[in-house]
């Protein structure tokens, strides 16, 4: 029988373990999440090289500033947070092993873990802690095998508020517990085996009797054990000890078990166990090793930890081969469901009603999915067969929708339609990562559809509520606080404010690659993009089609002329040049052979002016005629068209040069042969009434067509009498009567071919509202006109507008007083509503001119204004990196000041750390800071002590601390490096 010290020795206790290195180097790396996002702003940035979406760019380098600056706070808060892992008591095989992982921090953050056990378990642990707090989780791993079960942590990193960045800790040591063997089930009872014990004598062992002292407290102790009253007075955890005379003990000896030694270890822990509820006291005989005698739960644990160190183990288990699905976490899905839902606005404006319908179904799915109570049976997920089935039938939808998935229109509204459908089967961290990136690239393609100042501003909101969301997946949202206590861990404003304090510091970054970042004027690639115009002009024309642009009141472009504007009579903006007729439509044609003549009016005035196209998916520049110089990537056609290579699919702003011009003096053949051509058989009455003039001179023919329609009783009208498909020519002129600018054009044309004169139509805009705000016209989809253009030898093509002599107010006052006034000069009084409106449009049109329109152009007169060259010099080389650096200072002072605590005297004692260069470690106290300090320091040892006397009188002290933080003010000023 061996003595209480020698059991006490025996008995096996499981310390804390403390981290492997105090104080590691850092690293600092990005997540997979943070590389993910670095991926986006790379596709996002190649998709604004190519469209020359302007305000892309901005969004673009406001994003790669948000994934910078989330990289300057973490590195700080990682010194500030230390990780401490405990192995439990005991465990079974069968059970779990419910290992304790604890973070002491100064600062909030999330922080990740990798923990893997040696039976190959492996886990992640991701959670938040507040500043200040201890915070404690369990980490249960399965306990499969008899025998020593170690965990092993790895990869340990603090977080930064989205999780794009990850700063390496100090990693824990791995802990190990021994996993006792599974209690046998039925067990028979404990042999009634004893040794003996005098009563009253010398030999005691652990019972409930007599205290026998205080020893260091051990996990697995109870409470009621530990001696609160000493705790108060030192601060250190001891447990009494108590024991009694030594009797008549059982004795669990391993002779009296038969079988395999896993089974004689299992029926021995269940004797244990017996022995333990009944309150026995009770000693273990194993082969080679004894426990002593003794009771309670001490006792207990010491047995089975005593079986789960027998050798030979079994064999290990290797963890089972299971899918399972990752958590879902409810508030970070119900908040990434609102920023997407908040994002996918806009495409309500513009994408079919079915479609739109269906995505607000989907979105409203996720919602209540997420709002079921853990009573109620929750909502199921929609099975990815069906999703899928639902995406292609929506895909053929929009294809017949908009004749292509290719374009702008149609490609955005699948893309908001998948992202939908995402949000039907997401529901682990990775699918809401996935789902913020994705609503951050639908963001960015509404630039394709406009640039105006309400879709950048809806931009902003829309990434700063997505990366909201994204802060939401960085860690499980905390469920141990109560709702008073949670702060900004379930407060969607207060994320939502961080978020986009986040964009507020990203925003000198990205102003400043806004303005240096190179603009390559050409595209990356072409792509086919949906046929006709998404609106404006179209490459064909017939009766009706420009009635119907008539009632919009869009804007088209506008003109801003470095000079005097042009006359109302010159306001001619040249389209399309349709030549070819089939009784229907004029369509376009590309006729090859020489170019034609251009010969400038000596004397004329010059146009230097710049438009500004707003997205209609056309090639057509709309030049007065005749453009002189085009912009880069453009061409003058052989109908004297200003064309682009690239359609304009956003907006873009283009510098032009025309003059009064004869245009095609000199002609190709070819072209004037084609443009003499008439459909057979089709209306014979005009083209009798033409070949009637055929013996006047070329100028009496254009005059007996004007005269004919100026005498004829026509009249002007948005809404004219349909035309029949035959004759429609003749139905026009000897019938209806009645009919807009596409009609005079088409049956002019039609007479002066009949006539024998090579004759064509024009399609464009005509006139311009004049701002006075700013000067510049706004010429809108109403003011799209069709006019003729007939060619005479020896003078070349002469526009003629048919349409100015049944409405002359069309030219002179423009197409709402030509309407209801034809014959008037002038266009009648702004209203103040409409002057508000213009005023508006100015405001606009600046914020065109900064921020829409800059391009590589004016990023060249930038540079060359300011003694840079340009981009790619030595002189722009040599700023670039200075200009950075000084943008990312704001947000490096703004991340040091909110790095300071807001308590005044916890303020002060925290730039003393920063003074000294030696910061505290969590959970250091200012007693044990100044000891640390004083050791590496010894002359500061007085006035240390001096402050943290201070400190304390300030921190703590009753009454008002104004005095006390004026002497602490004082105590820090004596404290000299």
């Amino acid at each position: 029988m061996t003595t209480n010290r020698a059991q006490k020795a025996e008995r096996p206790t499981t310390p804390l373990a403390t981290p492997r290195n105090p104080g590691p180097a850092l690293s600092l790396r990005p997540t997979r999440f943070g590389l993910a996002f670095l991926l986006l702003v790379t596709l996002t940035l190649v998709g604004c090289i190519n469209y020359g979406l302007s305000l892309g760019y901005g969004l673009t380098f406001l994003l790669g500033g948000v994934w910078v600056m989330a990289s300057t706070g973490v590195a700080r808060a990682a010194r500030q947070i230390r990780l401490t892992l405990s192995a439990p008591a005991g465990a079974s095989v069968g059970g779990e092993a419910v290992f304790t992982l604890s973070v002491t921090a100064t600062v909030a953050g999330a922080v990740t873990l990798g923990l893997k056990s040696s039976a190959g378990d492996t886990r992640t642990v991701t959670l938040r802690v507040a500043a200040g707090e201890v915070r404690t989780l369990t980490v249960p791993m399965s306990a499969r095998t008899r025998g020593p079960l170690t965990l092993t942590p790895s990869a340990p990193a603090a977080l930064d508020f989205l999780g794009l960045w990850a700063a390496g800790l100090a990693a824990p040591s791995p802990v190990t517990v021994n996993v006792a063997p599974a209690p046998e089930t039925n067990a028979p009872p404990a042999p009634p085996r004893t040794v003996p014990g005098l009563e009253g004598g010398h030999n005691r062992t652990r019972g409930d009797e007599e205290f026998a002292g205080l020893r260091p407290y051990t996990p697995g102790d109870s409470p009621r054990q530990i001696s609160w009253r000493h705790v108060a007075r030192t601060g250190t955890l001891l447990t009494r000890e108590t024991d009694a005379a030594q009797g008549q003990v059982r004795l669990l000896d391993w002779a009296d078990t038969a079988g395999d030694p896993e089974a004689r270890l299992s029926r021995l822990a269940a004797w244990v166990m017996e022995m333990d509820h009944a309150g026995l006291p009770f000693a273990l005989k194993l082969p080679g090793a004894a426990l002593a005698a003794g009771s309670g739960e001490t006792q207990r644990l010491a047995a089975l930890t005593l079986l789960a160190g027998v050798s030979p183990f079994p064999p290990a288990t290797p963890p089972p081969r299971l899918k399972l699905l990752a958590a879902t976490d409810t508030d970070a899905l119900r908040v990434t469901l609102l920023a997407l839902a908040f994002t996918l606005v806009p495409g309500v404006l513009r994408q079919p009603l079915w479609d739109s319908a269906l995505v607000a179904g989907l979105l409203t799915y996720g919602a209540f999915r997420t709002r079921r109570p853990l009573s109620m049976r929750p909502l199921p997920a929609i099975p990815t067969w069906l999703l899928g089935v639902v995406a292609g039938l929506a895909a053929v939808g929009l294809n017949a929708t908009y004749g292509t998935l290719l374009g702008s229109a149609a490609g955005t509204a699948l893309l908001g339609l998948l992202v939908a459908l995402k949000t039907a089967e997401s529901h682990g961290r990775r699918d809401g990562h996935l789902l913020v990136l994705l609503g951050l690239f639908v963001a960015s393609t509404h630039f394709f559809h406009g640039q105006g100042p309400l879709t950048a501003l809806h931009a902003i909101l829309s990434a700063a509520l997505l990366l909201a969301a994204a802060s939401r997946w960085t860690a499980p949202t905390r469920t141990d606080l109560k709702e008073s206590s949670r702060e900004d861990e379930a407060d969607l404003p207060s994320t939502l404010i961080r978020s986009g304090g986040l964009l507020a510091l990203a925003v000198p970054l990205a102003l400043t690659l806004f303005v240096l970042f190179p603009r390559p004027e050409s595209p990356l690639w072409q792509l086919p993009v949906q046929g006709g115009a998404t609106t404006g002009l179209s490459s064909e024309i017939r009766a009706g089609e420009y009635s119907n642009l008539a009632q919009n009141r869009a804007v088209a472009f506008r003109a801003d002329f470095t000079g005097a504007l042009p006359p109302p009579d010159q306001r001619y903006w040249r389209g399309p040049v349709y030549e070819a007729y089939d009784g229907q439509s004029w369509k376009q044609v590309r006729i090859g052979g020489p170019s034609p003549s251009v010969e400038p009016l000596a004397g004329a005035p010059a146009w230097n002016y710049t438009l500004t196209l707003e997205p209609s998916d056309n090639p057509w520049l709309l030049a007065l005629d005749a453009p002189l110089e085009v912009p880069q990537g453009a061409v003058l056609t052989t109908a004297f068209q200003a064309v682009t290579l690239r359609p304009v699919s956003a907006r873009r702003r283009v510098t032009l040069e025309s003059r009064p011009a004869r245009l095609g003096v000199s002609e190709n053949p070819q072209r004037l042969q084609f443009d003499l051509s008439l459909p057979a058989g089709q209306s014979p009455r005009a083209a009798a009434l033409g070949e009637s003039w055929r013996g006047l001179p070329p100028q009496g023919r254009i005059e007996a067509g004007l005269d004919y329609l100026r005498r004829g009783g026509f009249s002007y009208t948005l809404s004219p009498p349909l035309l029949p498909a035959q004759d429609r020519v003749d139905a026009f002129l000897f019938g209806t009567r009645q009919g807009f600018c596409e009609h005079y054009a088409q049956s002019f044309v039609f007479l002066m071919r009949a006539a024998g004169l090579p004759a064509r139509i024009v399609g464009g805009y005509l006139g311009g509202e004049v701002n006075p705000d700013g000067g510049y016209l706004i010429v809108r989809q109403q003011d799209a006109h069709a006019w003729a253009e007939v060619w005479v030898q020896g003078q070349g093509w002469q526009r003629v507008d048919p349409t100015a002599v049944v409405a002359p107010a069309r030219v002179s006052a423009g197409l709402s007083t030509a309407l209801t006034q034809p014959q008037a000069s002038a266009a009648a009084a702004a209203t103040s509503l409409s002057r508000l409106g213009l005023r508006l449009d100015a405001l606009q049109n600046r914020w065109n001119d900064l921020i829409v329109g800059y391009d590589g152009g004016q990023q060249q007169a930038l540079l060359s204004r300011v003694g840079l060259g340009g981009v790619g010099s030595v002189p722009y080389l040599a700023v670039l990196p200075l200009l950075l650096g000084l943008a990312l200072l704001p947000a490096l002072w703004w991340l040091r000041q909110a790095a300071r605590p807001r308590d005044p005297a916890a303020r002060a004692l925290h730039d003393l750390t920063v003074r000294l260069g030696l910061p505290r470690t969590p959970g250091e106290t200012p007693s044990a800071y100044a000891a640390r300090a004083a050791a590496a320091r010894p002359h500061l040892a007085p006035a240390l002590d001096e402050v943290v006397r201070a400190y304390q009188v300030a921190r703590y002290a009753p009454g008002d601390p104004a005095e006390a933080l004026k002497a602490l003010a004082l105590a820090l000023r004596k404290v000299k490096r």
